[in-house]
C-alpha cells in the first residue's frame, strides 16, 4: 500500500476526533471533520495547494458552527459562559463561610473559596452561614452585599 495525502488528511481527521475526547469544547471535532472532507478533496485529485485551501475554508465554516449553535446544545440549562473572575456570577446568593486552617471569612464561588469585603461597610468578617449577593470581584476580594431580611427592612 502506498501512502497518499489521503491517508494523511484521514490520520489527521482520527487523531483530531480523538483528541476532542480529552478536550470537549467540540473545536477538535470541528477541525478533524474538516481533515476528513479535505481527505474526499484529495482522494478526488485536488492539488495540494487546493486541499490546504478547502482545509482553510472547511475550517472557517465548521469551527464557528460547531462552538457558536452545536456546543450551547450539550451545555446545561442555565450555564453562563466564562470564568469566574468575569462576573457571571454577580447577583448570585451565597452563604459565608469560615476556612478552616485560618478561620477567614469569605464565599465559596464555583468551588473556589473567595474572601469576601461587605461592600457598604468595608468589614470583612460575618457570622458563618449569613446570606450574602456576590456584586464583583476586587483582585481576588469578593465584593458582597449583605441580604436583607423581612425583620430588617
Amino acid at each position: 500500500m502506498e501512502w497518499s495525502l489521503t491517508h494523511f488528511w484521514l490520520i489527521l481527521a482520527l487523531i483530531l476526533c480523538l483528541a476532542e475526547l480529552a478536550s470537549g469544547v467540540l473545536l477538535l471535532l470541528a477541525l478533524g471533520i474538516a481533515a476528513g472532507l479535505t481527505a474526499v478533496l484529495a482522494a478526488m485529485g485536488a492539488s495540494f495547494e487546493w486541499q490546504l485551501v478547502g482545509m482553510g475554508v472547511l475550517s472557517g465554516i465548521l469551527v464557528p458552527v460547531a462552538i457558536r449553535w452545536i456546543r450551547p446544545r450539550f451545555s446545561p440549562r442555565g450555564v453562563s459562559y466564562g470564568t469566574t473572575g468575569t462576573g457571571v456570577e454577580a447577583g448570585k446568593h451565597f452563604r459565608t463561610l469560615q476556612r478552616d486552617f485560618d478561620n477567614a471569612c469569605g464565599v465559596k464561588i464555583n468551588g473556589d473559596f473567595y474572601r469576601l469585603k461587605v461592600a457598604d461597610s468595608h468589614r470583612t468578617e460575618l457570622p458563618v452561614g449569613t446570606e450574602v449577593v456576590f456584586d464583583h470581584f476586587d483582585g481576588t476580594t469578593a465584593i458582597v452585599h449583605l441580604v436583607k431580611s423581612d425583620k430588617e427592612q
